[in-house]
């Protein structure tokens, strides 16, 4: 008789894992068939909603700019570029992809919950009462950051590169994919980055790194920071100083967490010893 009869083998595996990839997979196709029957309220409000002067950021920028004695200086009162298409399936491939985009995006906490069902069983039932809030603070995580990506690093590297010019003989058009690729990198990098106090949680659990190593090492996180602000913005000061602060403030809540899980650790380490 099997001594473990419960125990799955690596094919078993496997195929629970395509059956959790398949229904992810379905999720992300059906919210971007609804997101490809809204085209119209997808490009027209969202996705060329930054390249309008009355954005939001925009608006807040000015009100700011107004606030501390600055003028106008910072308000915006056209954009000097166009947005084209020069190939032929060009509309059609942004359209099908951007879909897709908008439905991973939406169904992103899903698609957490479908990885959470495949690793929950090899872990401990105090590691998974632990772990409960999993799902939501990933996806809240996740959310805050697109929506940082979309509100603060797209439209201020849309400004830059749009009113950049090397020459007055030279016109600022953009094609339709090269403008939507720079809101999806922004996006897309946003979201992922605001994961970060997740993936220094799992760290800490498996051991890879600790809380003295974070708080050791902020120098070096630092220029880590500064240079993801560099990739993800325009090159110029303020942009760079926005972007990093939110980063920083991620990197502290990591320290905090890690500190918090590695006590935990601690604890339980202390009790087994004890036990035993």
């Amino acid at each position: 008789m099997d001594k473990y009869p419960n125990e799955m083998s690596f094919l078993d595996h496997l195929e629970e894992l395509r059956w959790h990839l398949i229904r992810s997979c379905m999720a992300i196709v059906v919210l971007a068939s609804i997101a490809f029957i809204a085209k119209d309220f997808i490009f027209d409000t969202i996705i060329f909603g930054p390249k309008k002067i009355d954005f939001p950021t925009y608006k807040w920028f000015c009100h700011l700019s107004e606030t501390f004695g600055q003028g106008e200086s910072f308000c915006i009162s056209e954009m000097p570029f166009r947005i084209q298409s020069r190939t032929v399936a060009g509309q059609f491939s942004a359209h099908l992809w951007t879909s897709i985009l908008a439905g991973f995006i939406v169904a992103f906490p899903y698609v957490i919950f479908e990885f959470w069902k495949f690793v929950s069983p090899g872990l401990h039932e105090n590691e998974r009462k632990n772990a409960r809030g999993f799902i939501f603070i990933s996806s809240l995580l996740f959310f805050i950051g697109v929506i940082f990506g979309y509100y603060v690093v797209t439209p201020l590297s849309i400004n830059f590169l749009g009113n950049y010019t090397v020459s007055g003989e030279v016109f600022n058009d953009f094609d339709l994919s090269s403008y939507i690729g720079l809101l999806r990198a922004s996006v897309l990098a946003s979201g992922l980055i605001f994961e970060l106090p997740i993936i220094i949680y799992f760290l800490t659990k498996v051991g890879v790194v600790t809380p003295k190593f974070l708080s050791k090492n902020r120098k070096f996180a630092l220029v880590i920071v500064l240079s993801l602000s560099a990739i993800i913005t325009p090159p110029d000061i303020v942009s760079q100083i926005i972007v990093s602060i939110p980063l920083l403030i991620l990197y502290e809540v990591s320290i905090f967490i890690s500190k918090f899980t590695y006590r935990r650790l601690e604890k339980e380490m202390q009790k087994t010893s004890t036990n035993s």
